[in-house]
């Protein structure tokens, strides 16, 4: 009969290095794709908050160089939104009015009143800084006080509407973003606890001969920080990898991207994950350290 093979046993007390790191990536991931949902639902109101528009009607026969000062005037007012560097001031002449109006609904007014009653106009692009119902207040009062304006027109129920929907989207979605956060700390939190469960026995040996309380726990802190460290890494890779496929997928969602604002959630992943990993290290190492001969059984 051949001798049987020796099977490979586990070395006692052994890290599950491995393990720690995919499962922190996964739980890092979980709050990078939140992350991301945040973000740009952000920009989406950013992007809804500057396209909404006001309409300053002007007097009649106002002389070119009258429109073309109210043009400079508004442009530097710090109310408007920009676009490129550019001030969102855009020119709408009467005619140009008319004919928007006979090409939506197909009916020339001018042939049945034999004038055209329109007047020229400014179309403004308000910054979303301003587009509150206090801020909004303001602005058309200060457009109003210019000279040469007729009137100022926008729809405050709109806006208002808006507002209102993306202040109680963005409550949930805090909600649920700080919910989220809690869990996967204490998801992260209980992952390394576990993991040092298995080196307890090498604590108390180290304790035995003598090594100080901080000896004993520089290793484990250091490692579990590089972990988080790693962990951190590999998920803002897979989230930046996954984003690209999203954008491949939808291109209107590169509309709504913001580098600044994802440089800085790719960040707060690594350093969350090495702030979890070393106060989850500390924590559990300092618990085997106190803990008696019968209790780490």
């Amino acid at each position: 009969m051949p001798p049987s093979r020796p099977t490979r046993k586990k070395k006692l007390g052994s890290y599950p290095h491995t393990m720690v790191v995919f499962s922190i990536t996964l739980a890092l991931l979980v709050i990078g794709l939140f992350g991301l949902l945040l973000l740009h639902a952000h920009k989406l109101s950013e992007v809804v908050k500057e396209n909404l528009e006001m309409q300053v009607y002007l007097e009649r026969d106002l002389p070119e160089a009258q429109l073309l000062r109210l043009q400079q005037t508004f442009a530097a007012k710090p109310f408007i939104a920009f676009r490129d560097n550019q001030p969102q001031v855009r020119f709408l002449s009467k005619e140009e009015g008319a004919r928007q109006f006979v090409d939506q609904t197909g009916e020339d007014f001018q042939q049945f009143l034999g004038d055209n009653p329109l007047r020229d106009a400014y179309i403004l692009k308000i910054n979303p800084e301003y587009t509150d119902k206090a801020g909004l207040a303001r602005v058309e009062k200060e457009l109003r006080a210019e000279t040469g304006v007729y009137e100022v027109q926008y729809v405050q129920s709109l806006i208002d509407s808006i507002n209102q929907n993306i202040r109680n989207i963005s409550l949930v979605l805090l909600g649920f973003a700080a919910v989220l956060t809690i869990v996967v700390v204490v998801l992260i939190n209980n992952t390394i606890k576990l993991a040092l469960f298995s080196q307890r026995f090498l604590i108390r040996s180290m304790q035995l001969v003598g090594a100080t309380s901080m000896f004993i726990q520089r290793p484990f802190l250091r490692r579990a920080t590089w972990q988080g460290f790693v962990s951190g890494v590999l998920a803002a890779l897979l989230l930046l990898a996954l984003l690209q496929y999203a954008y491949l997928r939808v291109e209107e969602l590169r509309l709504l991207r913001d580098e600044r604002l994802l440089a800085v959630l790719l960040v707060f992943l690594v350093a969350l994950g090495s702030f979890i990993g070393f106060i989850s290290s500390f924590r559990a190492v300092r618990k085997y350290l106190g803990l008696s001969l019968d209790e780490l059984y």
